[in-house]
This record gives structure tokens, sequence and C-alpha cells, in this order.
């Protein structure tokens, strides 16, 4: 009897601190999805744990990005929860890939997809709604990008060799500020890292997310420790500080790099890979100081108004707010660009006819509301 009461001690032990892989799938949009999630030892029901998606590249799937872009060891002392989706099978290549908008025409849904996900994973463990991240590589970072302009559940994306597809650029309009970290080579020969005809130069690429997170244009630049001189290449890191809630915006610059994960020694024939750093590590370090904020949850419109006049207008805009006090407002134009930011205990005027004539989104928040609200300019 002890020796029968011993053993069923180590077997719940075991269970409750074993590292615990699970695969999973469903039918979304008409097409059987897979995925499998990584859980660590640490992992207790009682804390809920942040869940980090890490996205594969094009041709590759969701197995391959975990065993040479791994998470899984930073996932065993940081405590989250690490997901590798499989992308679907593009038709014409017949290879995975990540439809963020409509590449080549496609109309999967992989951002219902990955919500569903976030879903499925949650009703079975304690997640975090608020520490959901999304990190991708190639093709991955394409759809983590996707992911920040569409979804509402993400507190921070990355990527590693990719960057915005035009048409992404020109209509994301992201529900909240979203901070970012991209790591790019400024040699690679896939996804150029001045852009081409079809993707945007990465400098346009962390302008936009600058400027959606009202962060300072002028970044603090070090110069990464070139503590690998065989790679024959180096980095710097660029911080641009200052956003909405304490938001920052990283763009880690790769000096002959290639289309390749830092820190990741693998054969390739993409250009060279900078050991100088791990991005996954950087990528978790950054992803970690951010959650969600209360500026993304949604208001019920009969709960909180506001009135604005005259809008149209010359620019010059009076707001009315009843007994709420208006002390954090921030200005969009149609692409999604943060245009104006304003904050203050009490706001009670704007002039925005240095904006110019055209349409505008305007983002009034105080204690415990948040309203949104067209803008016209004459």
């Amino acid at each position: 009897m002890p020796l029968l009461i011993l053993l069923i001690y180590v077997l719940i032990t075991c269970e409750a601190g074993a590292q615990t892989t699970v695969n999973g799938s469903f039918v979304h949009g008409g097409i059987t999805r897979t995925y499998s999630f990584y859980v660590p030892a640490s992992y207790n029901p009682s804390r809920p744990a942040p869940l980090v998606f890490n996205l594969h590249g094009l041709g590759k799937d969701g197995a391959d990005q975990a065993e040479n872009r791994d998470f899984r060891p930073i996932a065993d002392t940081a405590g989250f929860i690490v997901v590798h989706p499989d992308g679907s099978i593009q038709p014409l290549l017949q290879q995975r890939f990540w439809n963020y908008g409509s590449v080549a025409g496609s109309t999967v849904d992989d951002v219902g997809f990955i919500e569903r996900v976030i879903d499925t994973i949650s009703a079975r463990y304690s997640i975090n709604q608020k520490r959901i991240y999304s990190a991708g590589m190639s093709n991955g970072g394409f759809m983590s990008y996707y992911l920040a302009c569409k979804s509402n559940r993400f507190a921070a994306v990355g990527s590693v060799t990719g960057s915005m597809s035009t048409d992404m650029y020109e209509s994301c309009n992201p529900s909240h500020p979203t901070p970012t970290i991209h790591i790019h080579g400024t040699s690679d020969p896939l996804n150029p890292y001045n852009g081409n005809s079809s993707s945007k130069s990465i400098q346009a690429v962390t302008q936009f997310w600058i400027n959606q997170n009202g962060c300072n244009t002028t970044p603090l630049v070090t110069a990464v420790p070139n503590s690998n001189t065989a790679d024959n290449v180096t980095a710097d890191r660029f911080v641009y500080s200052g956003g909405v809630n304490g938001h920052t915006v990283e763009h880690w610059r790769v000096n002959g790099g290639g289309h390749t994960w830092p820190g990741i020694k693998i054969f390739t024939l993409l250009g060279r890979t900078c050991m100088d750093f791990n991005a996954g590590q950087e990528m978790w370090r950054f992803f970690r100081q951010y959650e969600l904020s209360s500026i993304t949850v949604p208001v019920n419109p009969s709960t909180a108004s506001l009135n604005l006049w005259p809008n149209p207008s010359s620019g010059a805009i009076a707001l009315e707010a009843g007994d709420r006090v208006v002390n954090d407002v921030i200005i969009t134009d149609v692409h999604g660009r943060v245009r104006e930011r304003r904050t203050g205990s009490a706001i009670l005027r704007l002039n925005l006819t240095h904006l110019g004539p055209g349409v505008y989104m305007g983002r009034f928040s105080g204690d415990g509301f948040l309203v949104m609200k067209k803008i016209v300019i004459l």
C-alpha cells in the first residue's frame, strides 16, 4: 500500500510539472487547420500564462519553426505558452503560407484561425488575455503585422525578415497602438531592406509603427557588441521611446545580414546569419514589457458620449463630454497613422488646422471611458 501511494504521488507530481506539447486541429473556413503548442513545466493554472505565437515562413510549417527558431527554452524559464500554428496550403505554389490580406487572391481567413486558436487554448489553459504576442519569420513576420492591423487580441508583435505589403500598409487601421520589434538584414535577398514593388522598406514600416504608437521620431542608437567576429556581420539597435502608455518601437538592423534568424546557425543560401544576439530572446525581452491597456477596452456607446462641434470644421473643434473629463486624445489619418497626440488634465478644445483637409479618426479617453469619433476637416 505505501508503494502504491508513492507511485500515485509520483505520477501526479510528474503530470503537474511536466513539459507538454499538445497537437490540435479544427475546421475553420471550410479548411482543416492544424496547430501545436508547448506548455512549460512551470505552468500553474492559478497564474494566467502569457501566450506567444511563433509563425513560420513560406513553405515551412509549425514544426520547422519550433525546431529551427525555438522559443521553448525561453518559455521554460519565462513561463509562457508558445504556439506553433500551421499555415494553409497555397494552391498555386502548393506550399504553406499566411494570408496577410488577399495574397495571390486567397480568401483564407488566417486572422480568424489564429484568434480561434487563442480561444481554443484559453478554454483548456489559464491564459493572460492581456499578454498575447505574435512573432514571425519572413511570411510569418508579415502575418504578425497583419494581426496587429486586424485583431484586437495582441499586446505586441515582432518580425524577423518580414515586412508589410503595400496593400497592408495602405489599409492598416489598428484598433489600438501596438508596440513592435523588427529584426532585418540589410542584405536580405528575399525581402529587401529597402523594399520593392510589393513590400514597404523597413524604414517605412518602422516609421508607420512609430506614428501608430506616438513615439519620438529620434531613436536611441546603440551598437550591438560584436561578440562573434566570424559571422562577418554587425548589428545596431534603434529604440524609439515615449509612446502611448510607455510604448516603444525597436528596430534591429543587421548590417550585411541575410534572410536569416539571428542567433540560430542553420545551413542556408540566403545570406549571413548574425550570431551576436538571439532574435527569440530579444523578442521576448521586448514582449514582456507590454500588456493590453485600458485604452483597448471597448466602451458601450450608451455609457459614454462625446460631442464635437463644429464637425465638419476648419480645424478648430470644441469638446463636450458631459460629466466626464477627456485627458487623452489620439488623432489618426485614413491609413491609421497617428497624426496628433494630446494629453492634459481636461481637454476642451482642439486646433487641428495644421493637419489639412481630410477625414480623420479621433480616440478620446479619460478615466474609465473611450470614445471613437470621425472628424472631417474642410
